[in-house]
Formats: structure tokens, sequence, C-alpha cells
């Protein structure tokens, strides 16, 4: 059987059933707040992807296309996670190669991402995929959530 292709979340049930996978890489998330959030960041240019096997959300991707001095026209991966149960099955790899393809679609200059430096297992996959550090990302908290 053909994997399944990535596709855009759409209905807010779509959006709601990927919030397991999301909230694996975003443990703060509250599932209560999450199809709200996610129609509000869409406003912003968001677009939420994922790939579903047998019935289940496996890969999650949030992404923008934008444009910056530095890069030109850009897709910027907000989020990719598979979920822990579904990892080392090329589905990351899948996801990837999807939102590579949609940029090129899209006639962007650049794909990139920020990883927390914690993230060993997800660098190891980027490097992997082809993808190098690039920069530094600071960043300063402003208020308390």
């Amino acid at each position: 059987m053909p994997a399944p292709e990535p596709r855009h979340a759409a209905a807010d049930s779509e959006i709601e059933r990927c919030f397991a996978v999301m909230a694996e890489l975003r443990p703060h998330l509250q599932a209560e707040d999450f199809v709200a959030t996610i129609r509000h960041m869409q406003t912003e240019g968001y677009r939420l992807a994922f790939i579903e096997q047998a019935g289940q959300v496996v890969a999650v991707a949030g992404y923008r296309i934008s444009t910056n001095l530095l890069m030109g026209k850009n897709l910027y991966i907000d989020d990719l996670v598979t979920a822990a149960a579904a990892r080392s099955q090329g589905h990351g790899e899948q996801l990837l190669a999807w939102l590579r393809q949609v940029a090129r679609t899209e006639q962007c200059r650049a794909l990139h991402l920020d990883s927390g430096t914690q993230r060993e297992r997800a660098h190891k996959f980027y490097f992997h995929q082809g993808l190098s550090i690039a920069s530094y990302h600071f960043s300063e908290p402003l208020s308390s959530p």
C-alpha cells in the first residue's frame, strides 16, 4: 500500500485530530484552545499539514510562506513532528519532502526552520535531510504566559 500523502488540515475536526501529535512537540498547548489558536494563526499565514495512517495522524507540520530581505520569498517551518510511536518509518522525511515541493511550487528561494538546542535527534534528522545550521536564533521573553 502506498504511503498516504500529506494534506492540509482544513476542517476543524482535522485540526483537532492533529493536536495529540503537535502536543508532543509543544506540550504547553491546551486541547480546548488548539483549533481557535490555529484558526487565528491561519489569519497570519500559518498552514497546518498532516499525514494520516490507518485513521491516525502520525506526523504534523505547521509552516508559513513570507518574504524578507535576507532570503526573499521563503517557507519557514514553525513545527515539524512525528508521533513518537510512528518515528523512523519515513513520515518526517515524507513531510519534509512535501514541504520542499510546496516551497518550489510557491517559488520560494529557501526553506528554513529553528530547532531547540536540546533536540539532538531532530538535528541528526535535519542534517541527514540536507539542512545545515545557518545562524543562531536569539530570543527574549517579554511577558509571562
